[in-house]
């Protein structure tokens, strides 16, 4: 145990001995000592402070016409803001006095259609036909007429278009009829107050060429005399 221990001894000072003779030859022991004596000035730089870089930022006006490079730049702040109204005008159509309104009696209303239907078999067999028996809706309040949906299948165009009426004086009157709905819309109130059309007139409608139509027209009061337009 004692040999052991003398062994490792012996051992730790040679290789001390052979490390301390290796720094010679390379003069590590010469430069140790002289890193020491650096002053510390020289040891570390202190990093300067850095300053902060500050834009100054400037808005121009670009004026791109010749015409007015030359003149100072408009100040935008000073002009007052003028609001701008769009106002579309309102077609102002005259109202009807329906303090007078007729209500037809059934009674009246099937004298009229009879009449009407007795007028039919005089006319052209040639062209399509059909009587419509007018109510309130169509002659006072929304003015809006709809059509038999078999006649406009079969007899009417398909898409949107202006259906002309034709009075017995001949005077014409343009309509709006929309397809998908099957009915006139603009132009008929236009008819309608031109003829003082009433609750329980009957009309008859025949479709003497594709989009134009002969109106006569059965009062149900019981004359069978037609106003003119």
């Amino acid at each position: 145990m004692v040999v052991a221990k003398a062994s490792y001894e012996e051992c730790r000072l040679k290789r001390l001995e052979e490390n301390k003779k290796r720094m010679e030859a390379l003069n590590l022991s010469k430069l140790s000592q002289a890193l020491m004596k650096t002053p510390p000035s020289l040891k570390s730089s202190p990093m300067k402070p850095v300053k902060s870089r500050t834009t100054e930022k400037q808005l121009v006006v670009v004026r791109r016409s010749s015409r007015v490079a030359n003149k100072p730049a408009p100040d935008y702040k000073e002009v007052d803001r003028v609001e701008v109204r769009v106002v579309i005008p309102r077609k102002i159509s005259k109202k009807r006095d329906l303090s007078n309104r007729v209500y037809a009696s059934e009674e009246a209303r099937a004298k009229a259609i009879e009449k009407a239907e007795k007028m039919e078999l005089l006319l052209e067999p040639a062209y399509p036909i059909f009587i419509k028996s007018m109510l309130q809706s169509h002659v006072t309040g929304g003015f809006w007429l709809g059509l038999p949906v078999s006649f406009c299948k079969k007899c009417l165009p398909k898409r949107d278009e202006v259906v002309t009426l034709v009075d017995e004086s001949g005077d014409e009157y343009q309509t709006i009829y929309l397809a998908r709905k099957n009915g006139l819309s603009g132009g008929w109130k236009g008819f309608a107050v031109a003829h003082d059309l009433v609750d329980g007139d009957a009309l008859i409608f025949q479709l003497i060429k594709r989009t134009t139509f002969k109106v006569y027209i059965i009062r149900v009061n019981g004359s069978e005399e037609r106003k003119d337009a």
